[in-house]
């Protein structure tokens, strides 16, 4: 029994590592208190394909930031293009602005009335070929 000790914690992490994988967005579905993140991509995905088929683009969507938490929406999502910006300063010291498209997902009114609208950005990632 003792020559297997070391191979306790290779266990463990194999079993840490399924039980990670295993809470992706597939798992985080809505409920009576929050919105999934599930949900959230669904509509983004739904929105790009719609818009890739109409302008014959290639857009990816990526997932949600895991950390996000919004309360549930009691209107339908609504999704539209969107870009994150930020400024950033060159060697030479000359500032300039960036910009990244995402998509925003948007809910205009919650279940509680103490609860703002809120929107989650998702990003999204040009498929080669364009």
């Amino acid at each position: 029994m003792h020559g297997y000790r070391h191979l306790l914690p290779l266990a463990l992490l194999a079993a840490s590592a399924h039980c990670l994988s295993s809470t992706g967005i597939d798992q985080m579905r809505s409920n009576d208190v929050s919105h999934g993140l599930y949900e959230i991509r669904e509509e983004a995905r739904n929105f790009v394909a719609r818009e890739n088929a109409r302008h014959r683009d290639q857009w990816e969507v990526l997932e949600p930031n895991l950390k996000v938490f919004v309360p549930k929406c009691a209107v339908p999502l609504k999704a539209r293009w969107d870009a994150i910006r930020w400024h950033v300063v060159s060697r030479s010291g000359e500032p300039s602005q960036r910009s990244r498209r995402v998509v925003a997902v948007a809910c205009t009114r919650t279940s509680s009335s103490a609860s703002p609208a809120w929107d989650v950005h998702v990003p999204v990632v040009q498929r080669a070929g364009n």
